[in-house]
C-alpha cells in the first residue's frame, strides 16, 4: 500500500517557519496542519505568534483555535486529529503540511506511537494528585528529573498531568516515558520529506528578542490581562512562553522590564532546546537561513528537495 506524502517543516520559533510555509504551500498545492501545541487555544493569539488571515495568504490551515484555553490537550489527542487531516487534504487532491515547533507531538504524528497501548493506574494517578496538591508540583517534577531526565527536559515543571502521566507509566511498566517512546519511533507512517530551518544562534536570538519586543508592542499585555482577568491559573494553557512571564507581573513578583526579559530568555532557551530535540530524534534536511538576503534561494533548494523526495512537480 502507497504511503502518502507529507511535508513537515520545523525548526526553532523566531526562524522564519511561517513565512516560508505559505511559499511551499503555494508551490505544492499544499495545506497547513500547525504543529504547534500552543496554537491551539483561542484568544492566544500575539503570545503564540500565531499567522495571522493576511500572513495565510489563501493558504488553508488547520488546527488553529480549536479549543478553549481552560481546555487540556493531549499529545494523543493531537496525533488523531492530525492523522484526520492528513486524509482529508489528501481526499481533496492537495498536500499536506505539518509546520510547528513541538517536536513530541509531531514525532507522534509520523511515526507508529500507539498511546493506547500504554497501561494506566487510576489509584496510582490519583495518589500522585494528591501528592501534588499536598507537597506542591516541585517534588513531582524532582521526582521524574531522577526517573527519566530526558522526558522531564521535554515537559515544564507546572504541568502537572503530563507530569504525572510520565511517572504513571514508569510505574506500570518499568520503562521511562523515553525508553517506551523510543521503542515506538522506527517505522515512519508516511512518505515523508522533513524539513528543518536554522540559523547562526546570536543571529536567532536577536530575532527571537525583536520579536518579543514586537509582541509587546502588538498587545500581548492586553491579551494576556484578558485570559488572567478570567481567572484563569493552573491550566495547560498559562504554562506556555509568553503567558506564565506575565502572569508574574500582574501577580506582582516581577516588574514589567523583568518580565519582558524573563520571556526573551525563556524563548531563546526554548530555541535551543527545540534545535537539541530535532537533531536527536528525527531524520531532518536542515537549511540554514542565517543569511537571509538569500532566502529565495533557500526556498527553491526546499523546494527542489521536497520535489526530489516526494517525487512531485513544483507549481
Amino acid at each position: 500500500m502507497n504511503k502518502e506524502k507529507l511535508v513537515v517543516l520545523i525548526g526553532p520559533t523566531a526562524v522564519g517557519k511561517t513565512k516560508t510555509s505559505i511559499e511551499l504551500a503555494k508551490q505544492f498545492n499544499g495545506e497547513i496542519i500547525s504543529g504547534d501545541s500552543m496554537q491551539i487555544y483561542k484568544g492566544m493569539d500575539i503570545g503564540t505568534a500565531k499567522i495571522t488571515s493576511e500572513e495565510m495568504d489563501g493558504v488553508p490551515h488547520h488546527l488553529l483555535d480549536i479549543k478553549e484555553p481552560d481546555e487540556a490537550f493531549s499529545v494523543a489527542e493531537f496525533q488523531q486529529l492530525v492523522r484526520e487531516k492528513i486524509r482529508e487534504i489528501h481526499q481533496r487532491g492537495r498536500l499536506p503540511m505539518i509546520v510547528g515547533g513541538t517536536g513530541l507531538y509531531i514525532q507522534s504524528v509520523i511515526y507508529d506511537y500507539k498511546f493506547s497501548d500504554v497501561p494506566g493506574d487510576d489509584a496510582y494517578r490519583r495518589l500522585l494528585e494528591q501528592q501534588a496538591d499536598d507537597h506542591g508540583y516541585e517534588a513531582l517534577y524532582e521526582k521524574l528529573q531522577d526517573i527519566d531526565p530526558a522526558a522531564a527536559s521535554n515537559i515544564h515543571p507546572n504541568n502537572v498531568r503530563r507530569v504525572i502521566r510520565a511517572l504513571e507509566i514508569y510505574h506500570c511498566t518499568g520503562k521511562t516515558m523515553t525508553e517506551y517512546q523510543s521503542e515506538q519511533e522506527h517505522e515512519l507512517l508516511y512518505d515523508v520529506a522533513i524539513v528543518g530551518l536554522t540559523m547562526d544562534r546570536d543571529l536567532l536570538y536577536e530575532r527571537i528578542n525583536r520579536r518579543v519586543d514586537i509582541m509587546v508592542k502588538d498587545g500581548l499585555l492586553e491579551e494576556v490581562k484578558q485570559l488572567y482577568d478570567k481567572g484563569l491559573r493552573d491550566v495547560q494553557s498559562i504554562q506556555a512562553i509568553g503567558y506564565k512571564e506575565i502572569y508574574e507581573y500582574f501577580d506582582g513578583n516581577v516588574t514589567l522590564e523583568e518580565a519582558i526579559e524573563n520571556l526573551k530568555q525563556n524563548s531563546r532557551r526554548y530555541a535551543k532546546r527545540q534545535l537539541t530535540w530535532f537533531r536527536n530524534k528525527m531524520d531532518v534536511h536542515w537549511f540554514d537561513f542565517t543569511n537571509l538576503n538569500q532566502i529565495n534561494t533557500f526556498t527553491q533548494d526546499i523546494s527542489n528537495f521536497i520535489a526530489g523526495k516526494l517525487e512531485l512537480e513544483v507549481e
